[in-house]
C-alpha cells in the first residue's frame, strides 16, 4: 500500500526490551519512527483489553516485548503475557480481525540490533496488511457525535 505507514503500538518491560530499544537508538541503528513505545515495569501489567483499546484508537499493530523466558525481574511476568497474547488471537480470530496484528517478542537488554530487527520486521508485516479497518470505520463520519468534525 503506498504511502501507508503503520501506527505501531510497543509494550515493552522497562528491564528488558525497553533497555534494548534504547540501546538501539544510542547505537544509530534504525528502527520505524512510527513505532510508539510504552514503558512498563513487566509486560505482565499487559492486559488484552489495553491492547484491544490500542486498535479501538487507531494501532494498526501491537507489539509486546518483555524478557527472555525463565529470565523474567518479576518472576512469571512474561508468561502471562504470553497467555494474555494468545487468548487476544482467539479472541481477534473470532472476530476475523488478523490475529498477525499482535505479536509477542522476548529479548534481553543486551539485544539492541535484534531489537530494531524485529520492530522492523513486524511493522513490514503490518505494512502488508494494510490500514487497520476496525479503527478506520470506528472514525468515519457515519459514527461520530453530531457537532463534531472530523
Amino acid at each position: 500500500m503506498t504511502g501507508f505507514e503503520p501506527r505501531i503500538i510497543a509494550f515493552c518491560c522497562r528491564h528488558c526490551a525497553y533497555a534494548a530499544a534504547d540501546l538501539a537508538g544510542g547505537s544509530r541503528l534504525n528502527y520505524p519512527e512510527s513505532l510508539h513505545i510504552v514503558q512498563l515495569p513487566c509486560t505482565g501489567r499487559v492486559d488484552v483489553l489495553h491492547l484491544l483499546k490500542s486498535f479501538e484508537e487507531g494501532a494498526d499493530g501491537v507489539l509486546v516485548a518483555g524478557c527472555l523466558p525463565g529470565r523474567c525481574h518479576y518472576l512469571k511476568g512474561n508468561l502471562h503475557a504470553r497467555q494474555r497474547i494468545d487468548h487476544l488471537h482467539q479472541l481477534l480470530d473470532r472476530i476475523g480481525f488478523e490475529t498477525d496484528r499482535a505479536r509477542m517478542i522476548n529479548i534481553s537488554a543486551a539485544m539492541g540490533a535484534r531489537f530494531a530487527e524485529l520492530a522492523t520486521e513486524f511493522t513490514e508485516r503490518i505494512r502488508q496488511l494494510g490500514p487497520n479497518l476496525l479503527a478506520v470505520s470506528a472514525q468515519s463520519p457515519a459514527t461520530q457525535s453530531p457537532g463534531t468534525t472530523p
